[in-house]
């Protein structure tokens, strides 16, 4: 069994409690490693660490800032196997979505190391003759990161890629339910010569030691990925420094087939954007609208789609399609939400119980179900799980109210090969991503933000990288 411990200021060391953790496979229900369980004293240490070195940091070139980041990447590829065994272990994610999580997450780093000649400021003209204005941008400074458990090790990157080209530190807090991808890379980027305090990982309980490093004053930016409560609590928290956030919240995303849609394209895009991770993601699609000319055809090759979903051991070969839920809580609230369904009336084409066919985990079967109306709650809230609600839609206006009656806005989509209906969607769809006739997956160079509950700010891309940094605008009278 693995023992982790924390890294702050550019040392290991056991939490100051003296606590441990445990941290399970969700698949076989076995303790596979011990992670420490700080509390506000790590976290005080990290942040000390953490704004202590940021000024030397920042004033490095950003160039040699980059490098770092190639050598993390580097890193990575070098240990890949290493890195997708241990995901794979702490969260049942199947081989291949591990394998590409670990890939995407070295590809990330690369990409923000290749920013650092291409962010830049402004030359604003002034009213004054002999006057110059220049809008320059600067690090935001101290960094709090807090990761969610689907996708760890590449959130992980999301944030401290763009924290530390920018001239920023951070402090990274991972999910108590996912530590040892994050640590396992603590312990790999601890001997590329980073200065001490730029990077922290800290591992603890949200009431302590999360609470202690969101209300900070010596933070300049808390970036979230994870639940709409968490995201709350965390606005609260923030609020007597004003401390900016970025937070990636909660999702329920619709798919709109029009009755033009390439039908086995969005039986197929639909399928993978709900079953990839076991549904357990925040931009899967969570709901579909079917216009009714093609319903009944729609909905026959849907049956057949996720009645071939197949589960099980996510090291078996060949890989099933998906795997365990994260824990037993989770995969209670599934049920219980499917079970609600069926007392609202809804038809279970597919699925629709906790599976009882395999040796061990949390499994929830493939569940399609029709007959599902606007005002349900497997309509309107997060199932987060391998399940998917379908709405016969009168026509397409109807599709789209109903789309847009939701209180998240993060992803949605729409299959279609008529143009005024995809524009239409594109112009009225209020979410911070459409996807047309494709499954719901973001690119690096994009920009992943939600609309409403969904969250503030964003990541990836240009704009993400522009969360971490403030202006400063200098007048030059000469």
């Amino acid at each position: 069994m693995k023992v982790y411990q924390q890294y702050i200021d550019g040392e290991f060391c056991d939490a100051l409690s003296k606590e441990q953790f445990e941290v399970y496979n969700p698949y076989t229900e076995q303790v596979i490693a011990m992670a420490p369980k700080g509390g506000v004293e790590d976290a005080q240490a990290a942040l000390d660490a953490a704004n202590a070195s940021q000024k030397a940091w920042a004033a490095k070139p950003c160039a040699e800032r980059a490098v770092y980041l190639k050598k993390m990447a580097e890193l990575i590829r070098q240990n890949r196997d290493m890195l997708v065994r241990t995901l794979a272990e702490e969260q049942a994610k199947v081989i291949p979505l591990a394998q590409a999580e670990i890939d995407a997450t070295a590809e990330y780093f690369d990409y923000y190391a290749g920013w650092a000649r291409k962010y830049e400021g402004e030359v604003i003209s002034s009213d004054r003759p002999t006057e110059n204005i220049l809008l320059h941008r600067q690090p935001i400074g101290v960094v709090v990161g807090i990761c969610p458990w689907n996708f760890p090790f590449f959130v992980m990157a999301r944030k401290v890629a763009p924290a530390i080209l920018t001239g920023c530190t951070i402090i990274l807090k991972p999910s108590s339910e996912t530590p040892n991808t994050t640590f396992e890379f603590a312990k790999l980027v601890a001997g590329i010569g980073l200065p001490k305090g730029v990077l922290n990982f800290v591992a603890g309980g949200g009431s302590t030691l999360g609470d202690r490093l969101v209300r900070s004053p010596l933070v300049g930016l808390v970036t979230l990925t994870g639940s709409v409560e968490t995201g709350q609590r965390i606005i609260t928290a923030t609020a007597e420094n004003i401390t900016k956030t970025s937070l990636e919240l909660g999702g329920k995303a619709p798919a709109i087939v029009c009755s033009d849609a390439d039908i086995d394209l969005a039986v197929k895009a639909i399928i993978d954007s709900r079953i990839i991770f076991s549904g357990q993601v925040c931009n899967c699609a969570e709901r579909v609208y079917v216009e009714a000319p093609i319903y009944d055809e729609f909905m026959d090759k849907l049956t057949k789609g996720m009645a071939a979903v197949t589960y099980g051991d996510p090291f078996a070969e060949p890989a099933p399609s998906m795997s365990s839920q994260i824990n037993a809580a989770q995969l209670d609230k599934i049920d219980a939400m499917v079970q609600q369904a069926k007392a609202d009336g809804v038809d279970v084409l597919v699925g629709g119980s906790k599976a009882d066919d395999t040796p061990s985990g949390h499994f929830y079967k493939p569940t399609l179900l029709a007959g599902c109306t606007q005002d349900m709650e497997i309509i309107r809230k997060e199932i987060f799980g391998p399940v998917l609600p379908v709405v016969k839609a009168a026509d397409f206006d109807e599709a789209l109210d109903f789309a847009n009656d939701c209180e998240y806005g993060l992803t949605s989509s729409i299959f279609t090969n008529n143009i005024t209906k995809m524009m239409r969607a594109i112009n009225e769809l209020k979410f911070g991503e459409t996807y047309v006739n494709r499954e719901h997956f973001e690119a690096i160079q994009g920009f992943h933000a939600g609309w409403r509950k969904s969250g503030i700010g964003g990541a990836d891309g240009k704009h993400g990288l522009y969360e971490y940094l403030q202006t400063h605008v200098s007048y030059i009278q000469y």
